[in-house]
């Protein structure tokens, strides 16, 4: 089963190193596959370095899909993750 969410970047700095880690670190707790999309292009979730191109900033919105058999809860987790803004500021 495929579980499709969309996310924003609610956190001043956007989407870069620290944030990215915390998906995939969130994500690889998971046998799922992840994938994040932003316009026409998408990325691996499990992958720092794929996620940081995608230079997702505040108010960004993103795409995230997953399947497989945890894939409700690796995109729960995931978007807890953006609602919280990563632990970081929030834009007012």
């Amino acid at each position: 089963m495929e579980i499709r969410r969309t996310v924003s970047v609610v956190n001043k700095q956007g989407l870069h190193a620290r944030p990215c880690h915390a998906i995939v670190s969130t994500a690889l707790n998971f046998k799922s596959e992840l994938r994040v999309a932003l316009g026409g292009r998408e990325v691996n979730g499990k992958s720092i370095l794929e996620l940081m191109t995608l230079s997702a900033g505040l108010g960004t919105e993103l795409e995230i899909r997953a399947w497989g058999g945890d894939a409700e809860g690796l995109v729960s987790a995931v978007e807890g993750l953006f609602s919280a803004g990563f632990g970081e500021e929030l834009a007012s």
